[in-house]
């Protein structure tokens, strides 16, 4: 267990120092406000991509239940400060109302 959380760990630096594994290319996120925060935040448990893939389907409101879930289901280190800051970023660069 502890080997797959340093796997995972590793691999969400790898990916938000912006580097690419064979065959993959890098995920960028829209520059605006919070793009910096999120990408930290998220990266650290997972490939930034979820963002771009569930984007299409989820709202405001989705973001917000995702993050939460995040929090309280998986233990992301997420302030409240930073949760609405990301998502504020989300809600306006990646809602599918946007």
């Amino acid at each position: 267990m502890k080997r797959l959380a340093l796997v995972l760990c590793i691999s969400g630096l790898a990916l938000g120092a912006g580097v690419s594994f064979a065959g993959e290319e890098a995920i960028v996120l829209r520059d605006a406000p919070g793009r910096d925060l999120t990408l930290a935040r998220c990266a650290i448990c997972h490939s930034v991509d979820y963002i771009e893939t569930n984007a299409p389907v989820l709202d405001r409101a989705g973001w917000e239940k995702t993050i939460r879930k995040m929090i309280d289901r998986y233990g992301a280190p997420i302030s409240d400060a930073d949760a609405r800051e990301i998502l504020d970023y989300l809600g306006a660069q990646y809602s599918a109302t946007r």
